[in-house]
């Protein structure tokens, strides 16, 4: 599910940028907007997901999300009109997010308590799977297919997985087994996670909950500065280590995203508090993106360096939100909490690469290479990280 939803929705809209621009001569501006479209919907949609998770069930809901995928992403290679172009945009955005963060910790959710971290982590790896396997996928299939036939191929292969993966995965439950998350006594399960309120924030009383509004602030605005900085990375890389050099830099930033969700799972402490464990990995991205800052154009190793660091909070980003969801919330708000954060989040970041890139353009009269010209670009995810370390840890509850 993750691998199809974020390969397709996520990592193949900048594809589709530039196969689309080339395509009809329409601006790079028209088309990014478009793609603004697309997150900003797909936001929409996914707070939604819990009701449709409720009547529809999450394979349903999935398989009709992968048709929407499909036939938005077909649009946009036959769209002939800008209009085309954005209404496509709207089908897509709300399809993918069926496949996306709240689908997947909705899928796992029931299986797991105790063993969550592990268990999303695992899955969660699938999106950046997703990413190492659609993205040059849709680049290969597009060259020797076209565009139109890529997504023709793509698109059914998505919705015939999805189709058996719900008939086959989704539709059996525990309860429907006779079983129980993670396989031991709900007592024992009880055990493995901090206690969490009785209470649930129903209506507007979660808006005014001190915990709710951090956390969901604290990753939108973490994961603002690292699309932001995602968005550009290639591009800077470029002039420092050369195209094909920069492209497994940038495959590189992706493993240690996946490394550093599994070891951050695997030593999480049962008692430990998840925010904490947030703020240190987005800690260690801040030093990443300074260590990118300090590094010149000759200084390979600490480009490297600055890469490795950044990328091993990537994957952190997404996991470790729903699971302080799950440690801070009554089990009947989690799923509500969890589709609000990242339906706020990625609101937030759709509009990420835009402004990253005006701060690149307005020191481009300094030059845009590494070390030179970049500074304000750098500076300015730092700071974006140093505020979601802020929000993280001003909703700590006390002990």
């Amino acid at each position: 599910m993750a691998m199809f939803g974020w390969g397709v929705g996520f990592y193949g809209p900048p594809i589709f940028l530039h196969t689309v621009v080339q395509r009809t001569g329409w601006s790079l501006a028209l088309v990014s907007t478009a793609i603004t479209v697309h997150y900003l919907f797909g936001a929409l949609v996914v707070s939604r997901l819990p009701v449709l998770h409720r009547s529809l069930g999450v394979g349903p809901t999935a398989v009709i999300g992968a048709v929407c995928t499909g036939l938005g992403v077909l649009g946009w290679s036959v769209a002939g009109t800008p209009w085309q172009l954005m209404a496509c945009a709207l089908v897509s955005g709300a399809g993918w997010v069926t496949m996306g963060a709240v689908a997947v910790n909705a899928a796992i959710a029931p299986w797991y308590v105790r063993d969550r971290p592990m268990a999303l982590a695992k899955a969660y790896n699938g999106a950046s799977v997703g990413g190492v396997v659609f993205a040059p996928l849709w680049v290969l299939l597009i060259a020797h297919w076209g565009f139109t036939a890529a997504a023709m191929a793509i698109g059914l292969a998505m919705v015939a997985v999805m189709t058996a993966l719900a008939r086959g995965v989704y539709a059996r439950t525990p309860e429907r087994l006779g079983q129980h998350p993670d396989g031991i006594a709900p007592s024992a399960a009880a055990a493995g996670v901090a206690s969490v309120p009785v209470r649930a924030l129903t209506g507007r009383l979660l808006w005014r909950d001190r915990g709710f509004v951090t956390l969901a602030l604290g990753m939108a605005v973490g994961l603002f500065a690292q699309i932001g900085l995602l968005a550009h990375l290639f591009s800077l890389l470029v002039p420092a280590l050369g195209a094909q050099a920069a492209g497994l830099v940038m495959g590189l930033s992706t493993a240690c995203a996946m490394g550093g969700r599994l070891v951050v799972a695997r030593i999480l402490p049962s008692g430990a508090n998840r925010r904490t464990v947030a703020a240190l990995a987005y800690g260690v991205q801040l030093v990443g993106t300074v260590t990118l800052l300090l590094a010149g154009e000759q200084h390979t190793v600490w480009v490297l360096l600055g890469t490795v660091l950044f990328g091993l909070g990537i994957g952190n980003a997404t996991s470790l939100p729903p699971l302080i969801a799950q440690a801070e919330f009554a089990r009947e708000d989690v799923p509500r909490v969890v589709a609000l954060i990242v339906a706020l989040a990625q609101a937030t970041y759709a509009f990420a690469p835009a402004a990253f890139g005006l701060v690149l353009a307005a020191s481009a009269a300094e030059g845009m290479r590494m070390g030179s010209g970049t500074s304000p670009f750098f500076l300015a995810a730092a700071a974006i990280q140093g505020a979601a370390i802020v929000c993280f840890l001003a909703g700590r509850r006390a002990s």
